[in-house]
């Protein structure tokens, strides 16, 4: 039986196997892949200590890190789906769709999740083409730039405060009559000279040639098609977490995020940990998700020394 299992290959779970190996934590480390959502950015300008890196670039070298400390210690199993986590005596079992299992006294759950997807025509074409998930990764890319966000929840409102540091101009589509994010948010954030928000406006088309150009939206209230001529647009309209494996192991919010401790990372079922995108943290980033690794595996290691 290991000490630890580590679902996920993310900068989360990658910062874990190294903090695992270094405390000689016998770890087995399931992923599908390593890099986690910011694998598709073309340029990371925020993890720090590097000025800018693509994001294939930081997948191989969360996995050279993981790898040159995992000895053996750390046994990786990339390629492989985890469906399934159950208590067993003394520990879990860990299932894969491959049909492999893993015993582990402890588990940390850092499987990230997936951003929801704009679904319009143009909106896969020009995914990571001017169409972007993270404000955080590619914002600083568009300065000087007038930009549009899609999304009137408290991360749509959050983005355009962001954008509102460097870009021209944010324009803001909601295709609701009224934005979901906290009122003091949007009157702070609609009060900047440089910011529009247009509520019942409901995107209908990305548009561009190599890259994007701009996106139509219908007004819900006129049926009316409008045009918005914008090189960047940032679509927060919800974050999907990959926690269904585990829905029947610990408790999940509303939105199937795993429920932490915020001082530990623990969950709501002893031994169980989770970091990162996956658990109802109030913030997501790649900095913050390698410090919540690290946070859950100082405290899984007093966890299984002090039993």
């Amino acid at each position: 039986m290991y000490d630890l299992a580590i679902i996920g290959g993310g900068p989360a779970a990658s910062a874990a196997a190294v903090y695992a190996a270094r405390k000689l934590l016998k770890t087995v480390m399931v992923a599908d892949s390593f890099g986690g959502q910011s694998v598709v950015s073309e340029e990371i300008q925020n993890w720090i200590g590097t000025e800018k890196i693509s994001g294939n670039d930081l997948a191989k070298n969360l996995e050279a890190h993981v790898r040159a400390y995992a000895g053996d210690v750390v046994d990786i199993n990339k390629g492989e789906w985890v469906t399934a986590i159950t208590a067993k005596d003394g520990g879990f079992s860990v299932a894969t769709k491959s049909g492999k299992a893993f015993d582990a006294k402890t588990v940390l759950v850092a499987t990230g999740g997936s951003r929801r997807k704009l679904e319009v025509p143009g909106a896969a074409e020009f995914d990571n083409k001017g169409l972007t998930y993270c404000a955080s990764c590619d914002g600083p890319l568009f300065s000087d730039m007038d930009v549009t966000v899609v999304g009137g929840g408290n991360a749509g409102f959050e983005t355009a405060a962001q954008l509102l540091a460097y870009c021209k101009s944010v324009t803001l589509l909601h295709r609701s009559p009224a934005y979901s994010a906290d009122p003091v948010t949007v009157a702070k954030v609609l009060q900047h000279p440089n910011m529009k928000g247009i509520l019942n406006a409901e995107p209908t088309e990305v548009f561009g040639e190599k890259f994007v150009k701009g996106i139509k939206y219908k007004d819900k209230t006129t049926g009316e098609i409008h045009t918005l001529n914008t090189p960047g647009i940032f679509v927060e309209i919800g974050l999907v977490p990959s926690t269904d494996f585990v829905k029947e192991l610990v408790t999940l919010n509303k939105v199937g995020k795993i429920e932490v401790d915020p001082k530990t990372q623990m969950t709501s079922r002893e031994g169980v940990w989770a970091a990162g995108d996956c658990t109802d943290g109030l913030y997501h980033q790649n900095n913050i998700a390698v410090g919540d690794a690290v946070k859950a595996i100082e405290d899984i290691y007093i966890f299984l020394k002090t039993r």
